[in-house]
């Protein structure tokens, strides 16, 4: 995918992306939450995107939730006919109890096919398989429905062990944080990793987890503080530049190589070259945001060691190249540099 392009300093600003977010009754207020803290605040002053955020449903009135509380929602489902985004949060009656309405399948199925970017959390991503667009495509859930959505939705291949799926603009998340993982991760896609970080400053999260770490931490609060692998993995971040074999790392650890892989996998989810990877092409779109730097600088700085593998990666995980994503995101020149997270 190629970015979208930023208007230039002083250029009329683009038109703000609509995103709607479909509710109806039983919806969980914590993902429903999300996509509202995410999509439905303003944070241009502060160097961050703004949307266009609509919360729709077919029939509007008093939606219930599933903590017994309702929430009034006034627009229609016509209101997110044209949407560039439309967000499905976890809905406990709609779709996990089968039987998507017509008028509410042929939004999603319109909307696939006119390019729309389609966001689902936790179990929202059985409304997107019963209207058939996971159909050919990956897919997560929270893991304890993945097997049912796999059972009911043969035709989605369901990973039971990710974060958040993307899959030809369309992002599939496990449960709770993991909303929140997969909404930032469509901010840095669409509007840069510098935005991404605003929000998550502001939300006093992560700024990135990849979507590929386990939604299974076999030791998420180490017993000591001396167990943990948080010290290592900070020293890693600051010599993304030198090459970072897993025996060099255990060595440090004063661990054998493969207690050492077996470690941080179950504290971070993934293994010691993915989350490498992940940081070092993070590191790589800052640069591309805030530096003049040139590939091959860029490529050294953050241990990729060529411009060419750093065109792979970006390839590879974010469907486009180096360039376009500075096209895309760089900062203006006369603009304020952001403090990068």
């Amino acid at each position: 995918m190629t970015p979208p392009v930023r208007a230039a300093a002083g250029a009329t600003p683009l038109p703000r992306m609509v995103v709607a977010t479909l509710v109806a009754d039983g919806i969980a207020p914590f993902e429903f939450g999300v996509l509202c803290e995410v999509f439905g605040l303003d944070r241009s002053d502060d160097g961050g995107p703004a949307f266009d955020h609509r919360i729709v449903t077919e029939t509007p009135g008093t939606i219930r939730t599933n903590q017994g509380f309702g929430i009034t929602v006034e627009l229609g489902l016509e209101a997110a006919a044209e949407a560039d985004v439309i967000c499905v949060p976890a809905l406990w009656n709609y779709g996990m109890a089968g039987g998507l309405s017509d008028a509410v399948r042929t939004l999603l199925v319109e909307a696939e096919a006119r390019g729309a970017w389609l966001i689902s959390v936790c179990s929202g991503a059985f409304v997107l398989a019963e209207a058939g667009v996971l159909d050919g495509r990956r897919s997560t859930t929270h893991w304890r429905y993945s097997d049912r959505l796999q059972s009911e939705f043969p035709a989605t291949e369901v990973d039971a062990d990710v974060l958040f799926v993307e899959d030809r603009r369309v992002i599939t998340s496990a449960g709770t944080a993991a909303g929140i993982d997969a909404c930032l991760h469509f901010v840095r896609r669409v509007h840069g990793a510098a935005a991404a970080n605003v929000i998550a400053r502001r939300m006093v999260v992560p700024a990135h987890r990849d979507g590929g770490q386990s939604q299974f931490i076999e030791r998420p609060m180490p017993t000591e503080v001396e167990t943990s692998l948080a010290p290592l993995t900070d020293w890693m971040l600051a010599h993304l530049d030198r090459d970072l074999p897993v025996e060099a790392l255990a060595a440090r650890a004063h661990m054998s190589p493969r207690t050492f892989a077996r470690r941080f996998k179950a504290e971070l989810g993934t293994t010691p070259g993915a989350w490498l990877t992940s940081q070092r092409l993070l590191r790589s779109q800052q640069l591309l945001e805030s530096t003049n730097l040139g590939l091959d600088a860029i490529a050294d700085e953050v241990g990729f060691g060529s411009a060419a593998v750093l065109r792979h990666h970006f390839g590879r995980v974010l469907g486009t190249t180096p360039r376009a994503y500075r096209a895309a995101f760089a900062c203006p020149a006369d603009a304020p540099q952001l403090e990068l997270a």
